[in-house]
């Protein structure tokens, strides 16, 4: 039977958390393995009351349940890191890891396909899910990679530059049939085990944004493929511990990553050329508003706060790259809900 890692890690929503794991273990009756909630460092009750919760509910006797204390928020990457690290050593014969958010729901055939379809193309090292809404609406779950063109295109917003930028487009909505993508939502991610143990874990350089598409494009870089699996269906609240679709104001972490992502896989000029671009476009799109009588809308001082995180961003060096191995973490006592 194939071991998978499933690993949940939560920011300050237990409930949704624990609702997560109960769909990932009905889902999971063909397959063994652990279920592993990662608490990253909430500053509310939530280590304490997924505890509580995971241990008053009934799990299918198959399926290691643990609930883990990360011991600091280091992250998306890093509370993720530190999931599958304590997952592996749980059960050291997993031939995959699968990276669930708390706010999403997986449908009970949905780990299945994405298991058969890694099982039927030995290329492919990241299957990614059809992720919908609450009301059934398709949320984008595929992606090209940012690019200087992605940049311009997804900052002017006018049709007759995305028609003609089309191949460079970032959000592939959602594709018709399954296959290659460039990156694919952390929301819903199954990844083997020994591409992990061949280029690494997340790089935890990033807090929150552009992990995923990085490590997607390091698997891409080291040979392996990168798809999308529309037979794979999983509900997705989405943004509920980010409240990305609730920010009045772009957080300077969100132009962390950004800046990192280009600056590490392209390079510093490439990275200048990318906030170059947007900027322009971003200011047509206003004018364009202005012209139309149509309110300026977005998070507020945007381009105010780019440049000024990247102008200061060009006195320092590109930080180093922090990608963990597999194996369980040495500088962070478990906490695990049996304490």
């Amino acid at each position: 039977m194939t071991e998978i890692v499933v690993v949940i890690l939560n920011y300050k929503t237990a409930d949704l958390a624990v609702q997560a794991a109960k769909s990932a273990a009905a889902a999971m009756a063909s397959v063994c393995g652990a279920i592993v909630l990662v608490d990253n460092d909430s500053p509310d009750e939530s280590f304490k009351s997924m505890s509580a919760l995971v241990r008053d509910a009934e799990w299918p006797a198959h399926l290691d349940v643990q609930v883990l204390q990360s011991g600091r928020n280091g992250g998306f990457g890093a509370g993720n890191n530190f999931g599958i690290r304590a997952g592996l050593d749980i059960c050291p014969a997993a031939d995959l890891v699968y990276i669930l958010n708390p706010d999403a729901r997986v449908e009970l055939d949905a780990i299945d396909a994405l298991v058969a379809y890694l099982d039927t193309h030995p290329e492919v090292a990241i299957a990614g899910s059809n992720v919908y809404g609450e009301s059934g609406e398709d949320h984008c779950s595929a992606f090209r990679f940012p690019s200087l063109a992605s940049e311009f295109e997804g900052a002017v917003r006018f049709g007759p530059v995305t028609r003609l930028l089309k191949k460079y487009v970032l959000p592939m909505h959602t594709p018709e049939q399954s296959g290659s993508v460039g990156w694919i939502l952390g929301a819903s991610m199954l990844v083997r085990t020994s591409v992990l143990a061949e280029i690494g874990l997340f790089d935890e350089t990033f807090f929150l944004y552009f992990e995923e598409t990085d490590f997607c494009l390091r698997a891409q870089r080291a040979g392996h493929q990168v798809h999308f699996v529309r037979e794979s269906r999983v509900c997705h609240i989405g943004s509920v511990s980010t409240g990305m679709g609730r920010w009045t104001r772009t957080p300077s972490y969100w132009y962390q990553s950004r800046w990192y992502y280009f600056s590490k896989n392209h390079n510093r000029a490439y990275a200048i050329a990318a906030t170059a671009l947007n900027v322009l476009g971003t200011s047509l799109w206003r004018v364009r508003r202005r012209i139309e009588g149509k309110p300026i809308t977005g998070a507020k001082c945007f381009l105010r706060d780019m440049v000024s995180h990247d102008l200061k961003a060009l006195l320092r060096p590109t930080p180093e790259s922090a990608i963990r191995v597999v194996g369980l973490p040495s500088d962070t006592a478990l906490q695990t809900s049996a304490e």
